[in-house]
């Protein structure tokens, strides 16, 4: 097995999706150039904003997002994972929070929608994602050359029950796209991201936003790139751009062959993922 090179972005998307899209396009092909092979994205790269303005510049998939992102795996010969964008669906008034997966030729070879939405009211703020987005039904992998990855979105991180279904389905690299709220951020983001790397022995990758389109709900940033020892291989300073790693899917083998800890789950007392 050969080592891939992966990119994580880091963005500050506003409220103008030209804007974003071309923020997002100057950062990919730089990570590109910079040898990536596989370049993943934060939650909301389209656009962010306020319940109507996001009604109004939702996209379908495929649509104008999806073939800008097509466009620039085509153009770098680089498999894109777009952490997220706002899915227009035909049969919800509600939109999907999507993630969608293109291959070097431009092909989109999966998508994903957030399974876990946040309701929560946090520092007397209140989140009511349900209410503008609508549950995702079907969990996700998808291989990338060695690397088989187990797609999440920003919430679901704190289930760890998803991952470990996501191993269980042969995943060796964790996905979390991510906006990130400074307020629990601060506390739980570093914590929760490690912890499912050291329990499922995978790789994560968690790009975030930065920022934000006001001062509501900002976002943390500190975009990760994590081994499956727990260690933090790269950390994106709080700004836009990004950052990069070499991932070995053989490092995965030897340390879950050294401490076999998915082997030793009791299934006679709790259940288990198959």
């Amino acid at each position: 097995m050969s080592t891939t090179r992966v990119a994580l972005v880091q963005l500050d998307s506003g409220r103008d999706r030209q804007t974003n899209l071309d923020q997002l396009e100057h950062w990919v092909l730089a990570a590109a150039k910079d040898g990536a092979q596989l370049i993943v994205t934060p939650e909301y790269s389209d656009v962010r904003g306020d319940t109507e303005w996001l009604q109004q510049n939702a996209t379908p998939i495929p649509g104008l997002v999806t073939d800008h992102m097509a466009s620039l795996a085509r153009r770098t010969g680089a498999w894109i994972h777009l952490g997220s964008m706002h899915e227009r669906r035909p049969d919800d008034h509600r939109l999907g929070n999507t993630s969608v997966t293109f291959s070097p030729e431009g092909e989109i070879v999966a998508q994903y929608r957030k399974v876990h939405l946040y309701d929560a009211v946090v520092n007397g703020l209140e989140y009511r994602e349900s209410d503008d987005f609508c549950h995702g039904q079907h969990l996700q992998n998808v291989q990338v050359g060695d690397l088989n990855l187990g797609l999440s979105i920003c919430y679901d991180m704190r289930f760890a029950e998803l991952f470990r279904t996501l191993r269980a389905r042969g995943a060796n690299v964790l996905v979390v796209p991510a906006a990130f709220n400074v307020h629990t951020g601060r506390d739980h983001w570093e914590v929760l991201l490690r912890a499912r790397a050291i329990e499922n022995q995978c790789y994560v990758l968690a790009a975030a936003q930065i920022g934000g389109p006001g001062p509501a709900m900002p976002c943390l940033g500190r975009s990760m790139i994590i081994d499956p020892w727990g260690t933090v291989l790269a950390c994106m300073p709080d700004h836009p751009g990004y950052i990069c790693a070499d991932l070995d899917p053989a490092r995965v083998q030897r340390m879950r062959e050294s401490l076999p800890a998915w082997q030793h789950r009791r299934g006679d007392l709790y259940p288990i993922p198959s």
